[in-house]
């Protein structure tokens, strides 16, 4: 292997990160029914990789699992200000044969909450030797990335959104090719697809890739689309949707578009919710897939079973996770083998 090398989500994984939630994050009052979700999802990852658990308090976390699943879980004790994993977790990528954690800034969405221990968080990691002692860190705290907002096919392509990448709340009013000479020096990207249009209403991220598009492998996008014209989101999607097909593989070929179902309208506090199937985890042997106590939970499941045939499609009901305006994938960040 030469060169920088950034791994799709379905390449062999070490591990996951999360970081818990506790009482002084945004979970404070729903604390006891969003931990069970963690709990849930957690040991899915369990059975079939590692979890390394940024917390508060390790022995109360370790209290929910059991002494086999424990063999699996590394917990290390970091302040944190919120759980947003995908977000402020570090980026894994290799230079050659050589494993690089990346640490790229952490401004909360462009400085729309806290984020002073959020963004220390990898760098803390590391010293605290939370990483195989083969893995390299690099400081990439002067550009502001989160994971959430880039997609890969580990073959050189981001696939990800204009409204984030290209937001003066993030790195100021650089352009769009500078933003991409920044994306092929740190990632090697050979090449950026940039959506124009889709969002959801109550999204804090200024449009994550996550909750709108996914590479399921080298040749196929599953996507969210809206077939209600009266939804607000309809005009939005269906333009997203026109792109996606206009989008090409790097041998010229259209993608294999996978159709999720919009998500039944969810509504929190008098706001509605950034609710959507896109926002699933892929792990080993497994992708883990949010549940909303919808029947469109099965018809998603259905969808994406067909883009994953070798892998369980697993349901996480994550209701407590989008009241915070997020979902699985948010809470959660993969590092490819050799990492953890």
């Amino acid at each position: 292997m030469t060169g920088l090398f950034f791994p799709a989500e379905w390449f062999p994984q070490s591990g996951v990160q999360v970081t818990w939630p506790h009482e002084k994050t945004d979970w404070c009052h729903t604390l006891e029914e969003v931990t069970r979700c963690y709990v849930d999802f957690s040991k899915e990852i369990l059975k079939r990789e590692k979890l390394l658990v940024v917390c508060a308090d390790a022995r109360e976390v370790s209290g929910f699992f059991t002494k086999k699943e424990q063999e699996n879980l590394h917990l290390v004790e970091i302040e944190s200000n919120d759980t947003w994993t995908r977000d402020h977790g570090g980026v894994g990528v290799f230079d050659g044969d050589q494993p690089i954690l990346l640490d790229f800034g952490f401004n909360a969405w462009g400085l729309k909450f806290a984020a002073n221990h959020d963004n220390l968080i990898t760098s803390r990691l590391f010293k605290k030797s939370a990483f195989l002692p083969e893995v390299n860190y690099l400081n990439r705290l002067d550009f502001i990335l989160e994971g959430g907002s880039i997609e890969t096919d580990g073959l050189g392509t981001i696939l990800t959104t204009i409204r984030c990448l290209l937001s003066p709340n993030r790195n100021g009013a650089i352009s769009k090719n500078h933003i991409e000479e920044q994306l092929k020096e740190s990632l090697g990207a050979r090449r950026v697809l940039w959506l124009e249009n889709g969002y959801l209403e109550g999204d804090d991220t200024d449009s994550h890739i996550d909750t709108l598009a996914r590479f399921c492998d080298e040749q196929t996008i599953a996507y969210v689309k809206c077939d209600d014209k009266k939804d607000p989101h309809y005009e939005e999607l269906k333009a997203m949707e026109e792109e996606l097909k206009a989008f090409t593989t790097p041998e010229g070929d259209p993608y294999c578009l996978i159709a999720l179902p919009m998500a039944d309208a969810l509504y929190h506090e008098g706001r509605r919710l950034p609710a959507t199937y896109a926002n699933f985890l892929i792990i080993n042997d497994a992708v883990l897939l949010p549940y909303y106590g919808s029947p469109k939970d099965e018809q998603a499941k259905q969808q994406l079973q067909g883009a994953f045939p070798d892998r369980e499609v697993v349901g996480i009901h994550c209701l407590p996770l989008v009241k915070q305006h997020g979902s699985l994938h948010c809470v959660t960040m993969q590092y490819p083998r050799g990492f953890l």
